[in-house]
């Protein structure tokens, strides 16, 4: 054989031996010879369990996985939330049986998981704010305090203002029904969130007028000085329908109340507010716009499907306490314009003295007892004079004094004079207004 062809050949074996090739790579399906031949340069497919005819493996295990102290301690804080899969459960749950430490820290893990998942709201505790305030107070007396008459107003704007913070659009647009108790029975009318809150700001310019501040309607002028007056000409002098600005101005003015009547000081307490075809003192027209502030922000809630809760125990029973005094005047209103009895049983009394009383039973927050004169607002009420006996819960008797609650429909026991008990309920409806 002649040399180049000798070495071109065994070139030729070694690249065949270093690089093997499909021509020198056939496996022995494709080998001619039937023999081995060398290993396949890409590996078949693997045959699948089931076409190997290999048992399958089981569906579930038998018992807890067998894993090691450092991994299960791992999961401690997994198998407290309950996000464990069921085998990593069981090993866990094994584990804790035979290790002190682990079970130890198990426990410290459920338990603060339950605090994380409470049960109750989580809405804050309405008391909470007062309670903050006087313990701050406490430290560090102001140097300028708000009255007590006031801070129920204070309390009461702060919590509907809390409440407004994050609407939007289609909230302070809802629909809200304003419903109140006049003469002849129930009465209502319909505007949305922010026209509630129009009808505060305009309301509680009263008060604002009377302690020398602006008056929110400004150019408007207004029928009559009463509140509804007041509230429908600054409906009409709006060109569009109140909108989230209004919280602003309402804002600003419940703020300049405070810091006026907080300058002003406990002396000013007995400065006169008219509302129209009666008048307030202060300190009692700063108690009726706290508990208004109160029952429209309930509307406002009950509009957007958000729970509020009631004010705090002492201002409901500042405001149960202003609707008790106010009630022998709107029952001797009622009797003269032949809304109530005539007094069959009514005796002359003279003013200070004591006469046939009604026992107002408030039961829960912020109740008490009050004797209601029933034949003159100059009488006293008396436990020795008592015809009759009403027990209401503070709330409902609030909601019955704000019109909410219809005298026949209001929860109340009620034991003695039965026409004398009417007539009362009748009257605290007759608190209510617009």
């Amino acid at each position: 054989m002649p040399p180049d062809t000798e070495s071109a050949g065994a070139a030729g074996g070694r690249d065949e031996a270093e690089n093997p090739g499909p021509k020198g790579g056939r496996d022995e399906a494709e080998d001619p010879a039937g023999g081995p031949g060398p290993p396949p340069r890409i590996p078949l497919p693997r045959v699948s369990v089931e076409d190997g005819g290999l048992p399958l493996p089981a569906a579930g295990r038998s018992g807890p996985l067998l894993l090691e102290h450092p991994v299960l301690k791992s999961l401690l804080g997994a198998w407290a939330l309950a996000a464990c899969s069921p085998e990593e459960s069981a090993a866990v749950e094994e584990h804790l049986g035979e290790c002190g430490a682990c079970a130890d820290e198990a426990l410290r893990l459920r338990e603060a998981v339950v605090l994380l998942q409470r049960p109750e709201s989580l809405d804050l505790d309405p008391a909470l704010r007062t309670r903050v305030l006087e313990g701050c107070l406490e430290r560090r007396p102001p140097r300028i305090p708000v009255p007590e008459w006031a801070t129920p107003y204070d309390a009461e704007t702060a919590r509907l203002d809390a409440l407004l913070q994050d609407f939007g659009d289609s909230e302070w647009h809802a629909p809200v029904r304003l419903r109140w108790f006049e003469a002849g029975g129930a009465a209502s009318r319909r505007t949305t969130v922010a026209g509630v809150l129009a009808h505060l700001l305009t309301v509680d310019g009263l008060v604002a007028v009377a302690l020398g501040l602006a008056d929110p309607l400004g150019d408007i002028v207004a029928p009559a000085p009463a509140p509804a007056s007041r509230t429908e000409a600054y409906w009409r002098a709006s060109h569009y329908p109140p909108t989230r600005a209004v919280r602003g101005p309402w804002r600003e003015q419940s703020h300049d109340i405070v810091r006026t009547v907080s300058f002003t000081g406990s002396s000013a307490g007995r400065m006169p507010v008219p509302y129209g075809d009666f008048e307030l003192p202060l300190h009692d027209a700063m108690l009726d716009r706290a508990f208004e502030c109160w029952v429209h922000a309930e509307d406002i809630a009950d509009a957007v499907d958000y729970p509020y809760e009631p004010p705090a125990p002492r201002h409901l029973n500042g405001m149960i306490d202003l609707a008790a005094r106010l009630l022998p005047g709107v029952l001797a209103a009622r009797r003269q314009a032949g809304l109530a009895s005539s007094g069959g049983h009514r005796h002359l009394v003279a003013a200070g003295e004591p006469g046939r009383s009604l026992r107002l039973e408030i039961e829960g927050s912020g109740g008490g007892e009050w004797f209601i004169p029933l034949d003159s607002p100059a009488a006293v009420g008396s436990a020795e004079h008592e015809v009759a006996h009403v027990a209401l819960d503070g709330v409902e008797f609030c909601r019955l004094a704000a019109g909410h609650v219809s005298p026949a429909e209001a929860a109340a026991g009620q034991d003695g004079d039965r026409e004398a008990i009417r007539d009362v309920l009748f009257a605290a409806a007759s608190l209510s207004r617009m």
